[in-house]
C-alpha cells in the first residue's frame, strides 16, 4: 500500500527515527501507526542491548531553570562520541530531561527514565532515549542529574559550551550576579562555599603535609608553626569559593563581591561531562577561564 508524508511525519515525531525507518515500518505493518510504532520500538530496543556495553565517556550537560528562577536541574548525559554529543537531537534530549526532572522531581535515574519526556505525552524518557540509540547508533544513557528548589534566594546558571555545568542558589543580589558566579565556579572549581564546611580530617591531613614539608627548611619552631598556618589559610582559600579571587576581577575575592552586593551564596552545583570516568580528558576549566577573561 501507499504510505503518505504525513504518515511519515506522525510516526517521526512519536518515535523521534529517521524518515525511512518509520516508512519501512509502516510499509511492513500496512499503515498501522500504533503497530509500526511497536515494532520501531522493539527494534531500536534490540539495538540499545547491543550498544549498552559500550563505553560512553563524551556527552553533554543540559539545564533548565524555571521562568522565576526558583526551580532548576541539570542533568548528564553521555554519548560514545563527541560528535554525536554536539547535535540539536541530543542536546534538545539533554534540556528535556533536565525539565522534567526540575519539574516532577524523581528520587534517581531509574525514575526519570520512566517519565514522560514531554506534558501529556505519551512518550517516556526512557522511549525518547531508545529512539535517539536507534537514530544515532551509539550507547546514550542519563548518567546523574541535580535538583534546586530556592526557599528565599533564587537560581543562577551558567554552560559552558556543552561540557561544563553549573547551578548555584543566591539569597540578595541580582540575576547578573548569579550568572557571574556560577561563571566562576565553572572556572575556579571550588569544592565548598566557605571554611567551615572543609572537613576538619582533610585541614589536619594538609596540615600533617605542610609541617613535614617545613621541616626540611631547618627555621625554628615557632616560624614553621606561621609557616605552616599560611599554607593551610592558602589551601582554604583555594578550595572554597568565599575564599577564591573572583576571575572578573582578581583583586576582590569571591566572599567581598557577595559582601559589596549583600549578597550571600546558599549552595552550588558544578558538572562537568565524564568527570570520575576514564576517557580524554580537555582543560575545559582553562577554557572557561579564556572565556572570562576575553569577556
Amino acid at each position: 500500500m501507499s504510505i503518505s508524508a504525513q504518515q511519515v511525519k506522525e510516526l517521526r515525531e512519536r518515535t523521534g527515527l529517521g524518515m525511512m525507518e518509520c516508512k519501512a515500518a509502516l510499509t511492513e505493518t500496512s499503515g498501522d501507526m500504533e503497530a509500526a510504532s511497536d515494532l520501531l520500538r522493539k527494534r531500536a530496543g534490540a539495538k540499545v542491548e547491543k550498544k549498552a556495553g559500550r563505553i560512553a565517556a563524551e556527552g553533554a550537560i543540559g539545564i533548565y531553570v524555571s521562568p522565576e528562577r526558583k526551580a532548576a536541574a541539570m542533568v548528564e548525559v553521555n554519548s560514545e562520541t563527541d560528535f554525536v554529543a554536539k547535535g540539536d537531537d541530543f542536546a534538545a534530549f539533554a534540556v528535556s530531561s533536565a525539565e522534567c526532572a526540575a519539574k516532577k522531581q524523581p528520587a534517581d535515574v531509574e525514575a526519570l527514565y520512566k517519565l514522560p519526556s514531554k506534558e501529556g505525552g505519551t512518550q517516556s524518557i526512557a522511549q525518547q532515549r531508545e529512539g535517539l540509540v536507534m537514530k544515532l547508533g551509539e550507547n546514550i544513557n542519563i548518567r546523574r542529574f541535580e535538583q534546586l528548589a530556592a526557599g528565599k534566594g533564587h537560581i543562577g546558571s551558567y554552560l559552558h559550551g556543552r561540557k561544563i555545568g553549573v547551578l548555584i542558589e543566591v539569597e540578595g543580589g541580582d540575576e547578573s550576579l548569579a550568572r557571574d558566579l556560577a561563571m566562576h565556579i565553572a572556572a575556579s572549581r571550588p569544592e565548598f562555599i566557605s571554611k567551615d564546611q572543609v572537613p576538619a580530617a582533610a585541614v589536619a591531613k594538609e596540615k600533617e603535609i605542610f609541617a613535614e614539608q617545613s621541616k626540611a627548611s631547618g627555621k625554628p619552631p615557632e616560624i614553621i608553626e606561621k609557616m605552616v598556618l599560611g599554607r593551610v589559610n592558602k589551601y582554604l582559600n583555594e578550595i572554597t569559593l568565599l575564599g577564591q579571587p573572583f576571575v572578573k576581577d582578581p583583586d576582590m575575592t569571591v566572599e567581598k563581591l557577595l559582601k559589596s552586593k549583600g549578597a550571600s551564596v546558599v549552595r552550588f552545583s558544578r558538572y562537568e561531562v565524564g568527570e570520575g570516568m576514564e576517557k580524554k580528558t580537555g582543560d575545559f576549566a582553562a577554557e572557561v577561564m579564556a572565556t572570562v577573561k576575553g569577556a
